[in-house]
């Protein structure tokens, strides 16, 4: 069931009027704003430690992926755009406020979700984020609606009064997620959502994560140092190293189609390549992927065909793109 769009203004008692649709129908996003700016931004800790340095970088709605190795500065830019840590020096806007000047609004809009927690143990799922939502302006009774929704939306209504100290660690982290969506905003800051998860996991997650940037309206900031993840999920990539801007750009601007078909069955991958093979195509594994050069449109034709025949559930098939982390690979880091 789509999440309800449509918060209370802290204090109000007042709806801000995006009440959602429930027929799956796309909500829109935000029109014309900068989603996040930064000019200059730098940040010097005690000591001398600088974990940001004249990072100038402009991002527009949607889901964007901050991606970089651990310490590369991505959780203090956060903590900046939540208005909790202060720059040492440069200007930051969100969603065209100032978060140094401006916290209390800047966190009325956007929600947060923490790479660690120090989740309640005795509460349960509907009372944390109840509560949260109370915190963050909402009417008890409101609250409590928004967050049996909120649990709903990321797979936990059936779970929300068992106390969380029983809750798995992917039960945790959705846990964080719906706290950070009971009070409907326009963004999402989202620190390693798939941290500490499995395969599995980390898959539902990002689906999770993704449904909420297409489908309801709410642009999310990705932050993890997996480069795979985000590109399977983002629009827009900011690559940060060293506190320094490496790229800022779309996904799609990053990579180019290669004359490359990747090919996914949900079972049946080693029969599917010697068949393939004996069919004189070249077929290489890539984890779950058959990769198979392309020679002309008779590529695919011979592919459905094997397919067909060995009656193989198809996931995937279609022209494989570079991939970020090859173009990242290929290059010599640089400060931009």
């Amino acid at each position: 069931m789509p999440l309800l769009r449509g918060t209370v203004r802290p204090g109000s008692g007042e709806h801000r009027g995006r009440g959602g649709p429930r027929d799956g129908s796309v909500l829109p996003t935000l029109v014309g704003v900068t989603l996040i700016a930064t000019e200059s931004l730098t940040k010097t800790y005690g000591g001398g430690v600088t974990a940001l340095a004249d990072l100038t970088v402009a991002v527009e709605p949607g889901i964007v992926g901050l991606v970089g190795a651990n310490g590369a500065g991505k959780s203090t830019l956060i903590k900046i755009l939540l208005g909790l840590l202060t720059p040492t020096s440069g200007r930051v806007r969100v969603l065209g406020l100032d978060p140094t000047t401006d916290s209390a609004a800047v966190r009325a809009r956007v929600g947060y979700m923490p790479e660690h927690d120090a989740l309640p143990p005795d509460l349960t799922a509907a009372e944390l984020v109840t509560h949260l939502g109370r915190i963050s302006g909402l009417p008890r009774t409101v609250a409590r609606e928004r967050a049996s929704e909120a649990l709903r939306h990321v797979g936990l209504y059936e779970e929300r009064y068992r106390p969380v100290g029983g809750y798995s660690t992917g039960m945790k982290q959705r846990v964080k997620l719906a706290q950070a969506l009971v009070h409907d905003p326009d963004l999402l800051l989202l620190d390693e959502p798939t941290n500490g998860l499995d395969p599995v996991g980390r898959d539902a997650m990002l689906a999770l994560v993704h449904r909420i940037g297409t489908e309801f309206g709410i642009s999310v900031l990705v932050c993890s140092h997996l480069l795979g993840e985000v590109e399977r999920i983002c629009d827009t990539l900011v690559a940060i190293d060293g506190g320094r801007l490496l790229r800022a750009d779309r996904i799609s601007a990053m990579t180019s189609v290669t004359d490359v078909l990747a090919v996914e069955v949900s079972e049946g991958t080693d029969e599917l390549a010697a068949r393939l093979a004996a069919l004189q195509l070249p077929v290489r594994r890539d984890g779950r992927l058959l990769l198979v050069e392309l020679a002309d449109d008779h590529t695919y034709d011979l592919i459905l065909g094997a397919v067909a025949e060995l009656d193989l559930p198809l996931h995937r098939l279609d022209q494989r793109r570079h991939r970020v982390a090859e173009l990242f690979a290929a290059r010599e880091p640089s400060h931009v």
